[in-house]
């Protein structure tokens, strides 16, 4: 991670994104182990020894952390990097993780309720001297947050493609995340700009970044056996010609940042940083 955040930083990237997850997530939701370092130690070590990059959470769940844990951490860790931090939260989803360690994850209705809660919770504790909430999930009674952010405001963004949560990311969001190819991302992005214009809000002041699994494979028969068997609504498959015109098409709709992940980019730190170094000559100057 050293060596990847400096390299991005001294090239042509705009951010770099940490997940917070504490394993690796299985469909069954039994434990498995894994090298997941911490979030957020991560986010401040990449703050310390960077200077230009946007930093953030992809995302943090507010089913096991607290709003004034995360309000204060995203303070602290803007100041570490003069303001370049991005807090971004959800509800919480990874099923083996929150077994493993006894955190409920509660109903979808009431996990998001507790999502909304915490969401309000974190802005004020970052934009107000104090901060006094007695709500159903969380209390806090003349609580501070100092320091402050070096951001005003630090921008908060919600990684989302439910409808009701896109509801919640209109009303105190900054910055919205969602994951899906050109065709799924722009049907969500829609949802988000009716969920704007319905309290009045102009979409055009949320940022709006995109992922999805990016496969890189030049031969077109593979490309073709890899597509039926990739999950179909977030994966984008082929050159990286191809793949530059795919994410031509998340412009096109309205994005402003594309995330690519690099789980699928290689099996060995080297051969991810490689792939990386390939996107920065190939893909990245087509958007310059």
């Amino acid at each position: 991670m050293r060596t990847l955040a400096t390299e991005a930083d001294a090239g042509p990237w705009h951010g770099i994104w940490y997940a917070d997850h504490f394993m690796p997530n299985t469909e069954d939701g039994t434990t498995v182990a894994g090298q997941v370092n911490e979030c957020w130690s991560m986010i401040a070590a990449i703050a310390a020894i960077t200077t230009r990059l946007r930093i953030g959470s992809l995302v943090s769940p507010t089913t096991f952390r607290h709003p004034a844990i995360l309000a204060n951490s995203a303070a602290s860790i803007d100041q570490i990097s003069a303001g370049r931090l991005i807090l971004g939260i959800g509800a919480g989803w990874q099923v083996n993780e929150h077994r493993a360690y006894g955190v409920d994850m509660l109903e979808p209705a009431e996990r998001v309720d507790r999502f909304e809660e915490a969401i309000g919770i974190i802005a004020r504790l970052l934009n107000t001297q104090r901060t006094t909430v007695h709500g159903r999930h969380f209390h806090l009674d003349d609580a501070p947050c100092e320091p402050k952010p070096v951001q005003t405001p630090l921008p908060i963004l919600v990684g989302t493609g439910g409808p009701r949560m896109t509801a919640i990311t209109a009303r105190h969001a900054h910055e919205w995340n969602t994951w899906g190819t050109p065709e799924t991302a722009s049907e969500r992005i829609a949802v988000l700009h009716h969920a704007c214009e319905r309290i009045g809000r102009d979409p055009r002041t949320i940022r709006c970044s995109v992922q999805a699994m990016f496969f890189v494979v030049d031969d077109p028969g593979k490309a073709e056996r890899l597509a039926r068997t990739a999950p179909v609504d977030r994966a984008v498959i082929g050159s990286l010609d191809r793949i530059g015109e795919r994410i031509e098409g998340y412009i096109d709709a309205g994005f402003d940042e594309v995330i690519i992940p690099d789980f699928t980019l290689g099996s060995t730190p080297e051969a991810r940083r490689e792939m990386y170094q390939r996107f920065a000559e190939n893909v990245l100057p087509r958007f310059a």
